[in-house]
């Protein structure tokens, strides 16, 4: 396919790679040129000259709405994929002629996730706890994390925004939320105004307890899953790859490339099973913005 990627930072990059090692012809939107891939300093000029049928909004997390505009006044009419979240802020979705819209929450491909959600089937679930961490000047290495937009709040920027897999994937497993009550905000020495740290006490359509804590400030990245059941327990450590049934244990090493291959290749094939659809991640935009409700004035927010 001809794909065009928008931005070229750390994930638009990551993107551009993933694309063109699938054969795909690749080309790019940014300011900053780049040798690897055709480079295009606008939108309209990329579209014009790269004709692409694929499109991936890999900006920054504020300007995905004006982009998503911008592409559907041009006429765009092939798919998109937007990177996770959709929006920096509640906002709908603008007027398109788009084959399809999805949202690139890419966890939903790892094996043991899959696993999971097939695990979890039939089984009547009653409480899951999901925690994910990990310390912002870590993230991005050979760069000032001080100047990304994770540490600044009207770019899109804070753990209900950047670690909102952990909103996706639970939605996505555990039928959608109903009311949320939440505390969070910037707690930390760290730099920047956004939140680094959040707390989640949430209600899901097919689980009445579910807790989620978000932070920037563990030192050794934790990214785990507990899932009560009527009949067993089921542990998920995504960091290290261990899936745990009482005494059974499963395995998967996996390079972080390979989520973002799978979510690729199944959006091209049509395989729709396990994208995130754009009412989905809606449903994401408004988590987050009831959690922040919630936090402001310390009630439950119900959906």
């Amino acid at each position: 396919m001809k794909c065009l990627v928008i931005g070229f930072g750390s994930i638009g990059t990551r993107h551009a790679r993933v694309l063109h090692e699938l054969g795909n012809n690749v080309s790019v939107v940014s300011q900053h040129g780049t040798a690897e891939y055709p480079c295009f300093g606008e939108l309209t000029m990329a579209l014009a000259k790269a004709q692409p049928d694929y499109v991936v909004i890999a900006n920054r997390t504020h300007q995905h709405h004006d982009t998503l505009t911008a592409l559907a006044n041009a006429g765009f009419a092939g798919m998109v994929m937007v990177e996770k979240p959709l929006f920096h802020t509640d906002m709908v979705l603008p007027q398109h002629s788009f084959e399809n819209v999805y949202v690139a929450y890419n966890l939903r491909f790892h094996p043991l996730l899959q696993r999971l959600k097939s695990l979890l089937q039939g089984q009547t679930i009653i409480t899951a706890h999901a925690y994910v961490g990990q310390y912002l000047p870590d993230w991005r290495p050979g760069t000032d994390y001080r100047q990304s937009y994770s540490a600044r709040k009207l770019e899109g920027g804070g753990v209900l925004r950047d670690l909102s897999h952990e909103l996706d994937y639970l939605n996505w497993l555990l039928g959608g939320w109903e009311q949320v009550v939440a505390i969070g905000g910037h707690f930390s020495h760290l730099a920047g105004d956004s939140d680094d740290a959040f707390g989640l006490l949430v209600a899901m359509e097919n689980c009445p307890l579910t807790m989620i804590h978000l932070n920037y400030l563990d030192r050794v990245l934790r990214r785990e899953i507990v899932i009560n059941t009527d009949t067993q327990t089921i542990r998920l450590d995504l960091a290290r790859g261990v899936l745990q049934v009482a005494q059974q244990v499963e395995t998967c090493v996996v390079a972080r490339d390979d989520t973002y291959r799978a979510e690729h290749l199944a959006a091209m094939n049509g395989d729709v099973a396990s994208l995130c659809s754009i009412s989905q991640g809606l449903a994401v935009q408004a988590l987050i913005h009831g959690a922040e409700k919630s936090m402001i004035e310390q009630r439950w927010v119900k959906r």
